[in-house]
């Protein structure tokens, strides 16, 4: 699977708008040029919406009013459109599990849509960070662990946004996988793992065409990202040819006026640190006149090439805010998203056998769309795994306790003929780190027993579900009923505690305004669950990197998720790509050659179950690891096929050898030898063949 990219403008458009830009940067003055490189009026805005993120469009740069040149409108992202009463979709972890490229394009173009129906004309939806630690905070708004599988998603994303002629920016650049230290901490990596590991998803990204980059806040080899060289300049720019402009994140983002020098076009949300001090520095001689001019060339070009193509639709009305498209497109990955880690047989729930089901947890009954920071959507609605239940049963079959009463919820089990338990987290346990006096659009007020307005989010402080859940769920086993376990999370939870108790346990994720109604469809057979786990479960919390909320430094090496669990021989207890479903599949007929510059994949696979399904075929590739260490394997495809029982069909890939390459230094080398070729249902359950390159 490669990944989508936008159609090239003409030389004919590009020399047009070459000379517009150069013309326009002839008539300004050095304050106006500065003036662009600049958000204005964030703090003003912010105070005047009560403290609530995303009640307007953000100028985030360009614009100058004498010119007639519109400035950046910024909105963000990545669950839906933060403004108004926007589509909320499943987070974007949860979106991930689906593997579906093309799903994720639309939603994009969803977002696209919305976006310009509000006024905005720059998103900052594309989060592709590397989920290193299922702890960090803001897992949700990425996809997962796998640099390919990030680049795909991110890229379709990007695309569909881009589509409707917004820009997109792809953030956070770069190695942004903390939440509490993310101001502070200084992140070691060596050239094999930052170009191998933590950046080949960003130039993906940035290949198929998505116009800016924002910078993160952490440093990297002991400089800021948003006045890193190396990132900026040598890499982005001389390495990987990006003609873009790239931004910094929201306050605090750059600490010197030498981060334009570096490569930073724009400082984010106000000049703290550009703005006159920019424009003395230009004055003073210690920055160069032509450092201020690039910088301008860079956002007039990347806005005027977008404001010069057509629209796909005819208008962008506020009708089109979460229209019924949009929430049906919500309901589609919501119960794509869902992934099934185990089941006994209990599931799919038959209506005709489960006359009471007993739904468990005060997650059940919360609306529960996951982070209340940056990302946070307001959309008309939300179906709660509670409502899409009643909705589906009736309200006298279902009943509903949680964990502040076992007695009670012992009592609802006990006359039920099954048990659903929802478990997990809210924004109050794992987010984005928010403090009291910044709003960002979390309540007020609590609106349940586990949300709070002071602080909320952050790194998690642990793996496992917090204690009085997990009483809940061994309350509802001794009752003798089929229990199902569904969890709510950003990222990898830790079963081991609990898991031998139940029958059946469902990822189903941050799952967004239509949620519960997925839920429901899942459980009770009406939709057959195909997500795959975007990360690794591990059995044991230490199986996993090293991980320190509060750090100043930490090194991230080449290891962790599966690639790590395989180096080590370690057995994960859900691996990367794992996901069950209401079918089986029969994997057979694998082939693999060399032809020219890729090596060319097919598999065969069959659904030899009785209820049509999809299934999620992942191809891997081994390098020899001869020359240097690499990993067993790395994805390096994957292809969603849609079977009827007792049909077969080829998923076909094709790998460009240049993906196997490995740094050697400051050069890209490709070993050559036999390379394990697999392909399967998850990481861990592949066939395999080799092929000589």
């Amino acid at each position: 699977m490669t990944a989508p990219t936008l159609p090239p403008q003409s030389t004919e458009a590009q020399q047009t708008v070459a000379a517009e830009v150069e013309g326009l940067l002839a008539r300004m003055t050095l304050a106006e040029k500065v003036e662009m490189m600049s958000g204005q009026g964030f703090f003003t805005a912010l105070q005047e919406d009560n403290r609530v993120w995303g009640a307007r469009p953000y100028r985030a740069g360009g614009g100058n009013a004498r010119l007639g040149l519109s400035p950046l409108w910024f909105t963000d992202g990545p669950r839906g459109v933060t403004r108004g009463n926007s589509t909320c979709f499943p987070c974007t972890m949860a979106r991930g599990a689906t593997f579906d490229a093309d799903l994720e394009l639309r939603v994009g173009e969803a977002m696209g849509i919305e976006g310009r129906a509000q006024d905005c004309n720059f998103s900052g939806a594309v989060c592709i960070n590397l989920l290193r630690h299922p702890a960090w905070g803001r897992a949700q708004e990425t996809y997962g662990e796998d640099p390919w599988h990030l680049g795909v998603m991110g890229a379709a994303m990007g695309t569909g946004i881009q589509t409707h002629n917004i820009i997109a920016t792809v953030k956070h650049f770069a190695l942004n996988s903390m939440e509490n230290a993310r101001f502070k901490v200084n992140v070691l990596a060596d050239e094999r793992a930052l170009h191998e590991v933590y950046l080949p998803h960003f130039k993906h990204c940035l290949d198929a065409g998505i116009a800016s980059v924002m910078t993160s806040y952490n440093k990297v080899n002991g400089e800021y990202c948003g006045q890193d060289r190396v990132l900026l300049t040598e890499i982005l720019r001389d390495e990987w040819k990006f003609e873009g402009f790239v931004h910094s994140d929201w306050v605090r983002g750059v600490y010197k006026v030498y981060g334009a020098s570096a490569g930073l076009d724009i400082e984010n949300p106000e000049p703290l640190v550009f703005g006159e001090k920019l424009v003395t520095a230009v004055e003073e001689g210690l920055v160069e006149p032509y450092v201020v001019d690039r910088a301008c060339r860079r956002i007039l070009t990347t806005q005027l090439a977008f404001a010069r193509r057509e629209d796909p639709l005819p208008a962008y009305g506020k009708e089109l805010i979460a229209c019924d498209a949009h929430r049906a497109l919500a309901l589609e990955a919501a119960r794509k998203c869902a992934v099934l880690l185990e089941n006994d047989g209990v599931l799919p729930l038959r209506r005709d056998r489960v006359k009471k089901l007993a739904v468990l947890g005060a997650l059940a009954a919360l609306e529960n769309t996951g982070d209340n920071g940056s990302s946070r959507v307001r959309p008309p609605y939300v179906v709660t795994p509670l409502e899409g239940l009643r909705r589906m049963l009736g309200e006298e079959a279902v009943l509903h306790a949680d964990e502040s009463d076992l007695d009670a919820a012992r009592a609802a089990a006990e006359a039920a003929d099954a048990v659903l338990v929802v478990a997990g987290y809210t924004a109050k346990e794992e987010g984005e780190y928010i403090l009291g006096d910044i709003a960002l659009g979390a309540d007020k007020k609590p609106r349940g027993p586990s949300l709070s307005p002071t602080p909320i989010g952050g790194d998690r402080v642990g793996l496992t579900l917090p204690e009085a859940q997990v009483a809940l769920i061994k309350a509802a086993a001794a009752s003798g009923k089929p229990v199902v376990v569904a969890i709510v999370a950003g990222s990898a939870v830790l079963v081991e505690e609990w898991r031998g108790d139940v029958n059946a346990i469902l990822m189903s994720f941050y799952a967004g305004m239509e949620g519960g109604t997925a839920l429901a469809e899942v459980l009770f057979g009406d939709v057959c669950p195909s997500g795959k786990l975007p990360f690794t479960v591990a059995r044991d919390a230490a199986h996993y990197p090293f991980f320190d909320r509060d750090a100043e430094e930490i090194t991230y090496d080449l290891w962790h998720g599966y690639t790590k669990l395989e180096r080590e021989g370690i057995a994960p207890r859900y691996a990367f790509g794992h996901g069950l479903s209401y079918a089986t599949f029969a994997y057979s007929a694998l082939n693999a050659r060399v032809a020219g510059e890729a090596i060319e994949v097919s598999v065969a696979v069959r659904n030899t179950g009785d209820v049509a399904a999809d299934e999620v075929v992942q191809c891997y590739i081994g390098a020899p690891g001869v020359d240097a260490e690499r990993a067993v394997k790395q994805l390096r495809g994957f292809a969603r096929l849609s079977l009827a029982p007792g049909e077969t069909a080829i998923a076909r890939f094709t790998v460009a050898l240049d993906t196997m390459r490995w740094r050697a230094g400051r050069e890209w080398r490709l070993e050559r030898g036999a390379y394990r070729v697999y392909a399967g249902g998850s990481s861990a359950a592949c066939l395999q063949t080799s092929v000589e390159v």
